[in-house]
């Protein structure tokens, strides 16, 4: 097969074949129709992030695909199906705190690195193996479709920690970080849950518009001045009643003052959601006080990723219509034009944009965009 192969960091991944993957007992093996490239990838293919992805590696996290051979323990799955290749890697033998690797992109603690040694390469390549329960059905869909379905890889994310806040149908959701990538797909994944009011604050007031152009009237932007307290004020005003959850999706950069004027907008017996990177690359620490949060009986919690059944539930929100993957512009790189469809990606990470690879189907070495 043919694949994409990180040699080392800081160098361009090398188009070469490699060896076909070897079926096991309790996998699968996916031809890869279609494989988003995040719009980081350049940090972490650079070393800049210090992921820990030992080279040589076949990248890539998460792919749409279908069904080429399945071990003995599938009883389901069957050659041809279209699914979802969901990077999430569960260990199986702790079921109480399994360890998680992100196939073909991350791992986390010694255990990670134990299963990172055998489920390393991941989806930029003609073919992927996977974890039997890691192949999961999408159901029919047209080859064109197939980027376009890539989509579900960022929209699970916030789709884990809204699952994570209970969100009901109804609620008031306020999205911290809702003009990024992933912040604007909380929007679309909360509405979808039936949401009837998200407060959206930013600094980017074209983005806010356009999230409001996009969804209605249950999408409240808040322009954000840079001070604690007079925004508070603003994103409770725009509710206009309880904010029931706040979902923060901040990336590293941001100070924590931002995260802690969104979080303590929250009611009291409300929940909070912490998803994004703020502290993580130093600086402050996000600072609540204590007796704010034991008096007013609010919870926090800390989420990554999603729960295994969110991929069938989210697929479930797709076919019932009631999340769009028609929202996302995609543009579609060939194998061959790898390198090429990576600074795409840096270049064009924006809100309901997607970058994908299409190692299998029609395409050999054009670039392709869909509105």
């Amino acid at each position: 097969m043919k694949a994409a192969v990180l040699k080392a960091f800081g160098s361009p991944l090398a188009v070469e074949h490699r060896p076909d993957p070897v079926l096991g007992t309790g996998e699968v093996i996916v031809d890869v129709v279609a494989a988003p490239i995040l719009s980081y990838a350049d940090e972490v293919f650079s070393g800049a992030r210090n992921y820990p992805l030992p080279p040589p590696v076949v990248p890539g996290c998460g792919a749409i695909g279908r069904v080429r051979a399945v071990g003995p323990d599938a009883t389901k799955l069957a050659s041809g199906d279209w699914v979802f290749c969901d990077p999430t890697v569960r260990s199986r033998d702790d079921a109480l705190m399994p360890d998680i690797v992100l196939q073909g992109w991350s791992a986390r603690g010694e255990g990670g690195a134990k299963l990172q040694r055998y489920h390393l390469d991941g989806a930029f390549a003609e073919q992927v193996r996977v974890p039997t329960e890691n192949a999961i059905p999408i159901g029919p869909i047209a080859e064109t479709e197939a980027a376009r379905w890539c989509a579900i890889n960022t929209l699970l994310i916030p789709y884990g920690g809204l699952l994570a806040a209970n969100l009901q149908a109804g609620e008031t959701l306020l999205v911290s970080g809702a003009t990024g990538n992933f912040g604007s797909a909380t929007v679309a994944v909360a509405l979808a849950m039936g949401a009837a009011c998200i407060v959206t604050p930013g600094r980017n007031e074209a983005v806010l518009a356009d999230l409001a152009r996009r969804f209605g009237s249950r999408v409240r932007p808040v322009m954000l001045t840079g001070n604690e307290e007079v925004d508070r004020v603003r994103m409770m005003e725009a509710a206009q009643g309880p904010i029931d959850c706040v979902l923060d999706i901040l990336p590293p950069s941001v100070r924590t003052q931002v995260v802690r004027a969104a979080v303590m907008s929250v009611r009291p017996y409300g929940r909070v959601i912490l998803m994004g990177g703020v502290g993580m690359l130093g600086g402050d620490d996000l600072a609540l006080p204590y007796p704010w949060i034991m008096r007013n009986d609010i919870t926090v919690r800390g989420k990554w990723m999603y729960p295994p059944e969110a991929v069938r539930m989210i697929v479930g929100l797709v076919r019932a219509g009631l999340l769009r993957l028609e929202e996302y512009a995609v543009t579609e790189f060939a194998l061959s034009r790898v390198n090429e469809a990576i600074v795409h990606a840096a270049a064009n990470g924006g809100p309901f944009r997607l970058t994908v690879l299409r190692p299998g189907g029609a395409m050999r070495d054009s670039v392709r965009k869909s509105p």
